[in-house]
């Protein structure tokens, strides 16, 4: 049953990355790969919030969460395009570009992951606190 969530999970998030990446291709212009950045950092931040909010408030079956984290985020995001894509600017003598793009990528990964993984926080702990408000209101 793993499988499926994952094979669905995984097709749905192939699909979102290939239509985003082609959509950006169409107005963006310029060498950096702007179409995969914003594709991995969208990654990281729901990989962030799902981790800490999804996993933690026990409402979504496991099979749902690994088909939706591994799949879906795993196959919309990528690393081997991001390095592809690193290799292709040094090759165009785009030097400045690429550490640019290298930099970027792993400092705005990093933030946005962290960024989403304190929404995730944030909000299991309202819910934590509205449902202890909730039961608490019940037992008078």
């Amino acid at each position: 049953m793993i499988y499926i969530a994952v094979g669905i999970g995984g097709m749905i998030g192939a699909l979102l990355r290939y239509y985003l990446g082609f959509s950006v291709g169409n107005w963006w212009s310029f060498p950096f790969p702007l179409g995969t950045f914003i594709i991995n950092m969208i990654g990281c931040f729901i990989l962030g919030w799902l981790t800490t909010y999804l996993s933690k408030i026990k409402k979504i079956h496991p099979f749902i969460l690994t088909g939706f984290g591994t799949g879906l985020v795993g196959s919309f995001t990528t690393f081997s395009t991001f390095s592809y894509e690193t290799v292709h600017l040094i090759q165009l003598s785009l030097w400045g570009t690429a550490a640019a793009y290298v930099l970027f990528s792993l400092w705005g990964g990093l933030s946005f992951s962290f960024f989403g993984y304190r929404l995730g926080k944030k909000w299991f702990r309202k819910q934590s606190v509205a449902s202890f408000l909730k039961s608490d209101e019940g037992g008078e």
